[in-house]
């Protein structure tokens, strides 16, 4: 099967900074104040067209940060992603502007999206009706909860019919009936041979739903392959991570960090 996403040698860094005063220094003197913090460092495979690739990996591993990369909201400090299709990112933080209200902010956008305004009327009730927000669709989303906006930034997104998809955490917010919905919705996308990559801590939902796993642990790629494989090999460190202390955890996380910021080791497999 033909390759829909090509990730060559990705790498994301910052610079970090302790102070005001260091960023002002380096912005006077390049490279001589602050550190670079590697979020992502040369991570590299390959995805065929209908591949369902589940991002796993601990807090703070690099999973949104490469998933805005290939989503081409965040570009890469160096390394390429080649996408053959339309890109479509759906996350818990869909960019909604809390001065507006809902029904604003779904023909703003679709704007966006780059839907003429006889697009936007079309598709504005479907956005409605499965959202299931009634008559808050009226309301200022800065009224809504957590969930709420959830809700409303999946409907708008699920509109679109890219060939690429990213799903960052949408799944895990709201209620359960309105997560069975968007879990059905990405099924059908599924089925229709959509590439999609699933970013999500619910591993439950990771097994069954993806078909192959990307295990990223400090910023790198530890592990690519079969669902069946990798998720076993991720439940064991899970499991293993869990019986350490507190403070052998912070120790590991430490150790993961120095490496991100100084980038003097790789990861042992």
């Amino acid at each position: 099967m033909a390759e829909s996403v090509i990730i060559k040698n990705v790498t994301k860094k910052y610079r970090m900074y302790k102070s005001k005063k260091e960023q002002i220094g380096d912005l006077l003197f390049p490279g001589k104040m602050g550190s670079d913090f590697n979020a992502i460092d040369g991570i590299s495979f390959a995805v065929e067209a209908g591949d369902v690739v589940g991002l796993v990996g601990i807090n703070g591993s690099g999973k949104s940060t490469l998933s805005n990369i290939i989503g081409g909201i965040v570009p890469p400090s160096s390394g390429e992603i080649i996408a053959k299709g339309e890109v479509n990112v759906i996350a818990i933080n869909a960019g909604l502007n809390n001065q507006l209200t809902g029904i604003e902010n779904i023909e703003f956008k679709c704007l966006l999206m780059g839907y003429s305004k006889e697009k936007i009327a079309e598709v504005t009730p479907q956005i409605v009706e499965f959202s299931e927000l009634g008559d808050f669709i009226y309301q200022p989303v800065k009224k809504y909860s957590s969930g709420m906006k959830s809700k409303l930034g999946f409907a708008i997104s699920v509109t679109a019919d890219p060939d690429i998809i990213i799903i960052d955490e949408a799944l895990s917010v709201g209620d359960q009936t309105f997560a069975d919905k968007s879990l059905a919705k990405m099924n059908e996308y599924k089925n229709r041979g959509k590439t999609i990559f699933f970013v999500s801590h619910n591993l439950s939902q990771v097994r069954n739903f993806c078909n192959k796993i990307a295990w990223i642990e400090g910023g790198q790629l530890r592990e690519y392959g079969p669902t069946n494989i990798v998720m076993k090999n991720y439940n064991n460190f899970i499991k293993q991570y869990h019986k350490l202390s507190y403070e052998e955890q912070k120790a590991f996380q430490k150790k993961l960090a120095d490496r991100r910021k100084y980038g003097k080791a790789k990861v042992k497999k």
